[in-house]
């Protein structure tokens, strides 16, 4: 399917369906209508002075003067570029760098900057690439693929049901920051499927479940990492959350069901990356159909084919992809996600791991989420990441880092014996303070491996 070039994402808030005095983008202290965002994002446009294809760093906290900015960035014809507002200065510089800008908006300024590039026409924003395993890239998405994106997913969610159906959509919560592609998407998501948005900027159990109940929102997005906060936290209600869809990282059986225990909330897996958007995910009839299949990413959205390599690859060809990824591309037009995954006889598919994480000990295959299971068992382990280490004997070997009450290292052992075979049993346990995360909660296994020195095995 080739993207409408005529598509502009500014058109998702000015033709958004809601009447000029009805509100829009909320926060916990604020509100602005639909006609004041749409005044708002058009008078940032007329103040902006850049080129067709320029960019604008933008540098704003969640919320609605955020929305309006980005939308006016491209009323202006430019590319957006988001800037977490609490990166450090080199970071930003780092990124102001690569996407060569025209304007940097921040809270107090509007500053303009030397030597801007100029992108291909079309371009909509540039986003940046997680880092778990790497450094972060920018990538370049355009109005129209982004759109088809946006469709792709709604239409399973949306079925049969009329789009001018009496009741309108649920708030779109976004419980993540707005620079990351997570909040990007679900803000965008929300505009498109007509609703109103609700903008958390940082995530606190006790915040979410308020604005949940005040909002009578029915279904959110929500990472594995804020699921498992609020397992632990003192919040018991939920009411009237139905589903949740997990977002950023792959949500593991025993968090999703832990979840589902304690809230009553059903759970929509899903799975996409920044260079793809979601690809995979599961419609509230296959919640409801499959129930045993908690944990699995889903089936393939429409449009969407997937393979699994002989090694065990997750490949997706989605109808369109983010520019800047030429080099994942196979010769059938399969971009290698770098996952590896399998696909039951039902057609869900359920994530192995990461391929980069994958430790190879003396030729065993070991996958770290399968250890990290075994060791939230244990009531002292609050927090757990197993990284390869290098060994002189092996090659590599599992090491344990957690988080909680230390107890003895025999005793973890011991568990892990009682679950795993015994080339799978960590070498070493190594209690710290916090697991070193990216914003939206995946663990940077990189800064682990390098924390300590290489083991040596006894033969």
């Amino acid at each position: 399917m080739e993207p409408d070039a005529t598509v502009n994402l500014a058109s998702l808030l000015v033709e958004h369906p809601f009447p000029d005095d009805a509100d829009l983008v909320h926060t916990v202290d604020e509100s602005m209508t639909a006609g004041s965002a749409r005044v708002r994002a058009r008078a940032i446009a007329e103040q902006l002075e850049v080129r067709p294809g320029q960019a604008v760093a933008v540098q704003l906290a969640n919320g609605p003067e955020l929305v309006a900015t980005m939308i006016g960035v491209w009323l202006a014809g430019g590319v957006y570029v988001p800037v977490n507002p609490r990166l450090p200065d080199a970071e930003r510089a780092e990124i102001l760098a690569a996407t060569r800008p025209a304007v940097l908006i921040t809270a107090n300024a509007s500053q303009p900057l030397d030597d801007p590039m100029t992108y291909a026409d079309g371009v909509a924003f540039v986003m940046w690439t997680s880092g778990t395993t790497g450094r972060p890239k920018p990538i370049q998405h355009t109005h129209g693929a982004y759109v088809e994106l946006l469709d792709r997913v709604l239409g399973p969610l949306r079925g049969a049901k009329p789009p001018s159906s009496a009741r309108p959509p649920s708030p779109n919560l976004i419980p993540v920051s707005m620079a990351l592609n997570a909040g990007l998407y679900n803000v965008l998501f929300g505009l498109r499927a007509g609703a109103a948005l609700v903008i958390m900027d940082g995530f606190d159990p006790g915040t979410f479940a308020a604005l949940v109940a005040r909002f009578e929102i029915r279904s959110t997005v929500l990472p594995p990492a804020a699921m498992s906060m609020l397992s632990d936290s003192a919040v018991t209600d939920l009411t009237p959350l139905r589903y949740v869809r997990s977002i950023t990282a792959p949500l593991s059986p025993l968090q999703a069901r832990r979840f589902v225990d304690r809230f009553g909330v059903m759970v929509l897996n899903g799975y996409g990356q920044a260079e793809l958007g979601e690809v995979i995910g599961w419609t509230a009839s296959d919640a409801k159909a499959h129930p045993e299949k908690l944990g699995a990413i889903g089936r393939p959205h429409p449009g969407v084919e997937i393979r699994i390599s002989d090694d065990g690859h997750l490949l997706v060809r989605p109808p369109n992809t983010a520019t800047g990824i030429d080099e994942r591309f196979d010769a059938d037009g399969f971009v290698d996600t770098g996952d590896l995954a399998h696909v039951d006889p039902d057609g869900f598919v359920w994530i192995d791991g990461r391929a980069g994480d994958v430790i190879n000990r003396g030729g065993n295959k070991v996958f770290p989420e399968a250890v990290e299971e075994v060791l939230r068992l244990a009531p002292a382990v609050d927090d757990v990441a197993v990284v390869g280490m290098a060994d002189e004997r092996l090659g590599e070997v599992p090491v344990a880092f957690l988080v909680g009450r230390a107890v003895a290292d025999d005793e973890l052992a011991a568990l892990c014996r009682e679950h795993l075979v015994a080339y799978k049993v960590p070498v070493a346990f190594h209690w710290i303070d916090s697991l070193p995360r990216s914003e939206v909660g995946k663990v940077l296994r990189r800064e682990l491996a390098v924390s300590v020195p290489p083991t040596t095995t006894t033969p």
